[in-house]
């Protein structure tokens, strides 16, 4: 039995399964599922299914109620000195909200010993293994001949409010779009199928539309016979006439211990070491210490690499066997970066925080731009690749920990040459380009529907989509979130229910965004469902005036919650904050069991210095809302306003638990020095990471 977990029956609901691999699906998974239940030991195929069980927390749902006015990400701040092409990069392209995407914040810290699907990838030398349903992380990476495994595996899947929607968890390598932060998808199902290469090599597909970008990615791993490294091929396709902003990160979790050293060929890197802004730092010695050696770095630290002019774009992490992962890309994927936690309390409660069975890790990265400020203009119609190769870079320990940081570099590019040298990987690249709309010989697990919903509104109005050959969205993947707008595209406004005859007690459940789907809600005879989705369209676009009287026209035909909120939210942009209260308020009492709409309510209470009213809320939330964490904090931030610091330390000294704390964020630490100032702050509450 996992400590902290408990096992889930067979048929729970809380075990995590695909529409994929074993259980219902023929080919692949039937076939390995065969052979384990006849006790065929057989050798390790090339792509096979399997399942790992491990501590897992479930994601849970969604947030019914969109955030439109920010997003979770905070903008990091630069300096007069950053060069000018990063500065240009930086100021375009962020997002106002992360909208069309509903937060992913309905998660816990009750773990469940629990059973993921995961797809395999084995040759002689290496075994990766992907879980397609948790945004096609790579999850472990193993070199066979010393059973070493390369990537931080981490002991549970814990979510933790670090990634655009909020669920994040540690380990492995993850794939980031679209804007800065972790990606939209980081913890939600990607298509995945087999692909069969002419040289009967196979490919691990997955791949999924992107919605704030508007674009489709695919991610192609393929492990070739007697390869000591995995191949990625990263393709991104923009399907839209115009321009779109455009991100990508590849990050990678290794362990964190003394003698891990990161090595990369650089003498410079932007960094936030020990401040909030941005500044250029001389590496590896920044000040007194070398700052290759992670666990030195005593705050949380990101150093973005100036790489040297005509090296190959490479990074790694050496231990004192000099053993460790090594990646290398061609030359589109650019940046390199270093993020570790730092050895002061804050950094170590988050990684106890990320880790809950025990173990620390820290990432070393590689994007599409030279810092994750910046943002690259992706022309209408273009198509981006690269090929990324993971491996053990096997080198002379001695060497790899040198002080002579020439001779460290220049040892560790001999390793990485290699591991992958540049003729190989060009040759992989092309190989991954000819096979890249090779149609998938076998469905693996099902994403999201969006992707086909995409597809039939541009159908409809004959703008121009992408090949979908190699990365199809099927018809049938649309669910229900898909099911009205679906609903709305073929038939109209009658035919589509949820907007003209809606139950308005549930919220909705998906919303969309673009001028085709404006068009077609205005077309429709007025409801409070098509006004409010209309405001919510104009709120997303930042036009407050129109959404401010769709919600408006929303409520005079039907009073609900959903439109109460959206006013409030709109009256606090405009610094309207005792509109904003009252308005919140009145969405409670329509909705009373809704989390989100109470906790923005109490906030906006608390910024209105209006402490009673605040308390008055959290003393009437019922006991699903009443038992947690994010509603305990704000309780004792009403009770310190309101003079009652007995009930704080009552509060405090009781365990607060909030299993969505935002990484930067210090409320309880702030909290507990105000009213325990002669008493350090518990590690328990200290996420300082600064």
């Amino acid at each position: 039995m996992l400590s902290g977990t408990h096992t889930a029956s067979s048929g729970s609901t809380d075990r995590l399964q695909m529409w994929c691999t074993r259980r219902n699906h023929p080919g692949l998974g039937e076939q390995v599922a065969r052979e384990e239940e006849m006790g065929v030991s057989v050798r390790p195929r090339m792509l096979s299914a399997s399942t790992l069980r491990m501590a897992y927390a479930p994601v849970g749902g969604e947030d019914p109620v969109p955030l439109l006015d920010k997003t979770l990400e905070a903008p990091f701040e630069g300096t007069e000195q950053l060069p000018q092409p990063l500065r240009e990069g930086a100021s375009f392209g962020t997002p106002r909200s992360l909208h069309p995407y509903l937060l992913q914040n309905r998660y816990d810290r009750d773990r469940l010993a629990a059973e993921l699907d995961c797809l395999v990838l084995e040759n002689e030398n290496l075994r990766a293994t992907f879980l397609p349903q948790l945004g096609g992380r790579l999850w472990s990476l193993v070199d066979l001949a010393t059973d070493r495994e390369l990537l931080y595996r981490n002991q549970a899947i814990q979510p933790a409010n670090l990634a655009l929607r909020s669920a994040w968890f540690a380990g492995g390598v993850e794939w980031n779009i679209a804007t800065k932060g972790h990606a939209p998808h980081t913890t939600s199902p990607l298509h995945a199928a087999r692909v069969d290469g002419a040289d009967g090599v196979p490919t691990l597909r997955m791949w999924e539309f992107e919605r704030l970008r508007g674009v489709v990615f695919q991610v192609d791993a393929r492990l070739p016979p007697g390869s000591r490294a995995l191949f990625i091929y990263v393709r991104i396709r923009n399907p839209n006439a115009e321009a779109v902003p455009m991100y990508w990160w590849s990050n990678a979790a290794v362990p964190e211990r003394d003698d891990v050293r990161v090595i990369t060929p650089a003498r410079n890197a932007y960094s936030t070491s020990g401040s909030p802004r941005m500044q250029v730092v001389e590496f590896p010695r920044h000040g007194s210490t070398d700052q290759s050696w992670p666990i030195r770095n005593e705050h949380a630290a990101d150093y973005f690499f100036d790489l040297a002019e005509g090296s190959r774009p490479w990074i790694a992490a050496v231990d004192s066997s000099g053993h460790g992962l090594g990646q290398v890309s061609t030359d589109r994927l650019t940046g390199r970066k270093m993020f570790c936690w730092g050895t002061a309390a804050g950094g170590r409660r988050w990684q106890r925080w990320l880790s809950p069975e025990g173990g620390a890790y820290l990432e070393i990265q590689a994007g599409l731009a030279t810092t994750q400020l910046e943002h690259l203009r992706m022309p209408g119609g273009a198509s981006w690749s690269w090929l990324e190769a993971y491996g053990d870079v096997a080198a002379d320990p001695r060497t790899a920990h040198d002080d002579d940081w020439d001779s460290v570099t220049g040892h560790l590019a001999d390793c990485v040459d290699r591991l992958a040298s540049e003729r190989v990987v060009e040759s992989a690249f092309e190989q991954a380009t000819a096979t890249a709309d090779v149609p998938p010989s076998e469905m693996l697990c099902r994403g999201g529907g969006w992707g086909a919903l995409e597809r039939e509104a541009r159908t409809m109005i004959g703008r121009g989509w992408l090949d979908e050959t190699g990365t199809p969205f099927p018809e049938h993947t649309m669910g229900p979130d898909q099911h009205a707008w679906r609903a709305l595209l073929d038939n109209g406004c009658e035919a589509a229910t949820a907007f003209s005859d809606a139950d308005p007690q549930p919220a909705p459940a998906s919303y969309v965004v673009g001028e085709q789907w404006e068009r077609l809600l205005s077309g429709c005879p007025p409801s409070w469902p098509r006004d409010y989705h209309l405001g919510v369209l104009a709120h997303a676009a930042g036009d407050l005036d129109a959404a401010h009287d769709h919600y408006s026209a929303s409520l005079a035909r039907q009073p609900t919650a959903w439109a109460l909120r959206g006013l409030g939210r709109l009256a606090g942009e405009r610094e309207d904050f005792a509109t904003a209260a009252d308005l919140l308020r009145a969405a409670v009492a329509m909705a009373p069991e809704e989390q989100s709409i109470r906790l923005e309510a109490i906030t906006a209470a608390l910024e209105l210095g209006e402490s009673s009213a605040a308390l008055q809320l959290v003393d009437a939330a019922p006991p699903n809302v009443r038992g947690m964490g994010r509603l305990h904090l704000l309780e004792a931030r009403a009770a310190l306003a309101s003079g009652d610091v007995e009930r704080v330390r009552r509060i405090l000294r009781g365990g607060v638990v909030i299993p969505d704390v935002r990484e930067g964020e210090t409320a309880l630490s702030d909290l507990w020095t105000q009213v325990f100032p002669d008493i350090p702050v518990p590690s328990d509450y200290d996420f300082r990471m600064r």
